[in-house]
């Protein structure tokens, strides 16, 4: 009976050191990103006239927007920042990444680069340079 018991109690108690990840993967934290700003840093006569735009985990913001978000530990920040310069062929760039949400432990703040290259005409091959700052909150 003592053998039964002293297995029953083993299987009891691996079993809840098992379901602890479970738990703990299962429960979010809230995240405010914020796009704070959008920056042309250089532009060695690549064009004049610009269209930008970011996202965060696929929601479309513009600059001084900010998208709450509900994660668990194991889901990720994804940033996406996309530059395009306007003109008849239009020459554009993206730029992005994944932070993990387990990772963040304070505010950050994360910049993203994004080189739009011309592709056609006597300044072919120049870059424009861009800067987008967004800002990870806990």
């Amino acid at each position: 009976m003592y053998k039964y018991l002293k297995l029953a109690m083993a299987v009891i108690f691996v079993s809840t050191l098992l379901m602890q990840p479970v738990y703990a993967a299962s429960k979010t934290t809230k995240f405010k990103v914020t796009l704070v700003s959008v920056e042309l840093v250089e532009n060695n006569h690549v064009g004049n006239e610009w269209f930008t735009t970011a996202y965060i985990n696929d929601k479309e913001v513009k600059e001084g927007g900010s998208v709450t978000l509900n994660l668990k530990s194991t889901d990720s920040v994804k940033l996406k920042a996309y530059a395009e310069e306007q003109d008849k062929i239009p020459d554009s760039s993206s730029s992005n990444t994944a932070i993990k949400a387990s990772s963040i432990t304070k505010t950050i703040n994360k910049n993203l680069k994004v080189v739009v290259t011309e592709n056609r005409g006597r300044y072919s091959g120049n870059t424009a340079e861009w800067k987008f700052t967004f800002k990870i909150q806990k």
